[in-house]
Parts: structure tokens; C-alpha cells; sequence
């Protein structure tokens, strides 16, 4: 790697938005990649750095370059929840169907970390598969209630999905459904919306 591309991608890693344009006017790859195969606009989305992600962008950095755990820049938005990152990707036609690591789209680890704005704009703003079911089995729906703590942002979330489309009755892989999850761990609001939809 070029001097200036490890200068890009440093700069770009803690947002130094003048530092990546200078970098980029002395050549710098804008498509540069780290030891993990992270590229700029990724390492500027997992620090939620809006203002140098919009440089980037602007010249021509790719939305879904995948380092070596199958994130990209969109995929992390869902797993940081900004939803300006978010809104700032959309109009750069982010692949939504890609997948990461668990074979999860970018609403699944929203749902799990109980990112309630982002689920909200995720859901208002693009077509994503509300039902998209990962390689562990869970739909967001079910990381929502799974891996949740049932309180008031995972049981908004389960609203806003239930709201949304999502299919109240998916089953985990084991057969095991939302709302006998719910049940086992206790999360009476949960289960009460599940119930409420389900019948």
C-alpha cells in the first residue's frame, strides 16, 4: 500500500475529514484496504464519522466493499444504528440483500441491539426483507426477542416489525417461536404484542 493510502485510511478511521481529502487529491486509492480488508468508507461507517463518509462517497467509494468478516459499510450501519450513516448510504444504491457474517441483513443486528431509530428508518425508507431469516435461524423478529433484554426499545422494536409485516409465527430453527421465546424469558410486553398479532 501507498503512503497515502495508509494515510487514508487512518485518517478516515477517526474522522479526520481534511486529512482524507489531501490524501485523495495526492492519489490516494479510495478503495484502499487495511490488514482486515476494511476500506475507508468502512472504517468512517464503524466510527459513524458522517462527515468524511460523505467525502468519500463523493468520490467514489463503494457501499458494499467487504472486508474479511463480510461487513461493508452499509451492513455496519445496522450494528452502530446511525441512522444518519443510514440516510447518507440510501441514495448510493447500497446493495440491501447483502449478508453478513451470520448471513444477517443490516436489520437483524438492529433488532438484536435494540437500535429502535434505525429499525424505524430501515423499515420507512427502503424495501428490506422484514422477514430475512439468517444462518442461526433467526429473523429479526426473533433476535428481537432471543437475544433482547424485553425492555421498552426491543418491545418497540417487535412493534415497528410486527407494523411493519413481519410474520409474528417464523420459528427458529429449533421450531421455537417469537412468542414462545417470549414466554420462556419472561417478557410479558412481548409476548402480549406477539399474542395480539398472532390471533
Amino acid at each position: 500500500m501507498t503512503a497515502s493510502g495508509h494515510e487514508l485510511l487512518q485518517a478516515a478511521e477517526r474522522g479526520d475529514t481534511d486529512t482524507v481529502r489531501l490524501a485523495l487529491r495526492a492519489g490516494a486509492d479510495v478503495e484502499a484496504r487495511d490488514a482486515h480488508g476494511r476500506t475507508p468508507l468502512l472504517l468512517a461507517a464503524l466510527a459513524d464519522h458522517v462527515d468524511t463518509a460523505r467525502l468519500l462517497l463523493a468520490a467514489g467509494a463503494d457501499p458494499d466493499a467487504r472486508d474479511d468478516r463480510q461487513d461493508t459499510p452499509w451492513l455496519v450501519t445496522g450494528v452502530t444504528g446511525s441512522v444518519a450513516m443510514m440516510r447518507l448510504l440510501l441514495p448510493h444504491n447500497p446493495d440491501l440483500t447483502l449478508r453478513n457474517r451470520y448471513g444477517g441483513i443490516s436489520l437483524i443486528p438492529a433488532a438484536e441491539r435494540g437500535h429502535v431509530a434505525y429499525v424505524r428508518a430501515v423499515l420507512e425508507e427502503t424495501d428490506i426483507d422484514v422477514d430475512h431469516v439468517n444462518r442461526l435461524g433467526w429473523t429479526a423478529l426473533l433476535e428481537a426477542v432471543v437475544l433482547g433484554d424485553g425492555g421498552p426499545a426491543h418491545q418497540r422494536i417487535v412493534e415497528l416489525l410486527l407494523a411493519a409485516g413481519a410474520t409474528p409465527d417464523v420459528p427458529d430453527a429449533d421450531g421455537v417461536s417469537p412468542l414462545e421465546h417470549a414466554e420462556r424469558r419472561g417478557f410479558a410486553g412481548i409476548a402480549a404484542l406477539l399474542r395480539g398479532t398472532a390471533g
